[in-house]
């Protein structure tokens, strides 16, 4: 355990978030007051605040002292105080392990807002590099790498207008498994099969009152996600498809996407159904090609039924298909992935995304971590880089980058498209740019105002408690979209 004490209740998250990133496995406290490290404790912080400095002794044990630092901040001008605590702590951390992270003090999830935004202002790559890596540590490879996707987005997001412009999210909370690292919302069908009918009734009503609320505004993408929304059956997609075409006008929509994501909800019925309607862009998701993998994380699939999958979506006529592929899955060697990484070069998809493994609290990896403790997880620089040679290889190039918590390696998944193939709505959700209306279990909507303020609603989890209360989630998009 690693236990950090604070005088107040001040960036407790934020150190929280830099920590955990040098000890992903370890357990991390941190809290206000005087509450005792206990007995167990692996390194000891006391964080003291003053209104013109602030203090870090840090302790080995829990009483053998190690290093301290004290330095100058503001305590008003908080965003410079936090970067200032944020470098003293990191520099502690790195001199004890012998260890730096790639992104350096950033723990958020959209590193590529800072490159955007200092482009959108006119600033040089120079005064880009220079402020992520005195402000963050960033290491120059990742400020390579999010200048490049933020002047890619930039192109992207050229073509939108924020102000008239939004885009709708619907999830489809429905798999045929669970996948042992996954905690997004969705449950397993088999479960769920009688009531998926009230689902999409519960649905359509969200749908109608979205569409009176966008009445006037251009809707510019559409991602049907989940879940695993082919886990519909035909009749239910063709329902869901027909009732969003006859709500909502289509005349500047740039984007149609459906995750048809694991390759054991795919049949030939179900892609003609997607493309008979007009769908653009699907994912196919292998994960990995490693037939033993698959089995063990409880994808119900074979190696063979991803590319069978592919190779019926391409005969008719699907011309942008994305692949999603982790890194760092339990038991995969480098080898492993070199493997994969073949396999899907033969595909050539139009989108690859490489995902480093993120295990969440509600993953069961996490839940029953004894029952996986012997399990082997390693992503590299090495991995990512392998990634990035085999997609550049294919003509695919970065486009969209994010970063979750508890990420293997402390890296980030990036996107990657062929020219003319990049993801819309994938730029949209990363950059916060413009409005999201998400509908469906456990979605949440987005409202971004003119002056860059974004405000948000959240919709029920649990598919029943969304079905009973789909009232209250309309209103609370009423609350959040009024006078749109």
């Amino acid at each position: 355990m690693i236990f950090v004490q604070l005088n107040k209740d001040d960036f407790a998250y934020d150190i929280h978030s830099l920590v955990k990133a040098f000890y992903p496995s370890e357990n991390v406290s941190v809290c206000a007051g005087e509450k005792e490290p206990g007995e167990s404790v692996k390194l000891f912080f006391t964080v003291a605040y003053a209104p013109q400095e602030i203090r870090i002794v840090m302790y080995e044990g829990g009483d053998r002292k190690l290093q301290e630092r004290m330095f100058a901040v503001e305590m008003e001008k908080r965003p410079d105080t936090k970067n200032r605590l944020k470098r003293n702590l990191y520099q502690m951390l790195s001199a004890y392990t012998g260890q730096s992270l790639p992104w350096g003090t950033l723990t958020g999830v959209r590193p590529t807002k800072i490159p955007l935004t200092m482009l959108e202002d006119g600033r040089t790559e120079e005064e880009i590099r220079m402020f992520m890596s005195d402000t963050y540590l960033t290491s120059a490879e990742k400020i390579a790498l999010s200048t490049d996707i933020a002047k890619r987005e930039l192109r992207l997001l050229h073509q939108l207008d924020y102000e008239t412009g939004y885009s709708l999210y619907i999830g489809i909370p429905f798999c045929p498994s669970a996948c042992l690292y996954c905690s997004f919302t969705s449950y397993p069908l088999s479960a769920w099969e009688s009531r998926v009918d009230e689902y999409l009734g519960a649905l359509e009503r969200e749908i109608d009152f979205t569409a009176e609320a966008f009445r006037d505004k251009h809707l510019n993408a559409i991602y049907i996600g989940g879940g695993t929304p082919t886990t519909l059956s035909p009749e239910q997609l063709r329902r869901l498809i027909s009732k969003i075409k006859n709500s909502f006008c289509f005349s500047h929509l740039l984007e149609f996407t459906v995750e048809a994501g694991r390759p054991d909800s795919i049949t030939r019925e179900k892609l003609e159904t997607l493309r008979e309607a007009g769908i653009t862009r699907i994912s196919i998701n292998p994960q990995t090609m490693k037939q033993e993998t698959l089995d063990l994380i409880g994808r119900r699939h074979t190696a063979e039924q991803t590319a069978q999958s592919f190779y019926m979506a391409r005969e008719l006529g699907f011309d942008n298909i994305n692949m999603d592929l982790i890194m760092g899955l339990p038991q995969e060697t480098i080898d492993d992935v070199k493997q994969t990484l073949e396999a899907v070069k033969a595909l050539t998809p139009d989108n690859i995304t490489v995902h480093s493994l993120a295990i969440k609290r509600a993953a069961r990896l996490n839940i029953f971590r004894e029952d996986y403790a012997g399990l082997s997880m390693v992503n590299t620089q090495a991995h990512l880089d392998l990634a990035a040679q085999a997609c550049a290889e294919m003509g695919l190039y970065p486009y969209y980058l994010y970063r979750q918590k508890n990420m293997a390696g402390n890296f980030e998944n990036v996107g990657y498209a062929a020219e003319g193939k990049a993801g819309i709505y994938n730029v949209l959700i990363m950059e916060e740019k413009q409005t999201i209306a998400a509908l469906g279990a456990g979605s949440i909507s987005k409202r971004v105002y003119p002056d860059g303020t974004i405000k948000r609603c959240e919709n029920v989890k649990e598919v029943a408690l969304y079905i009973e209360k789909i009232d209250e989630m309309i209103e609370r998009k009423r609350r959040l979209f009024e006078e749109m």
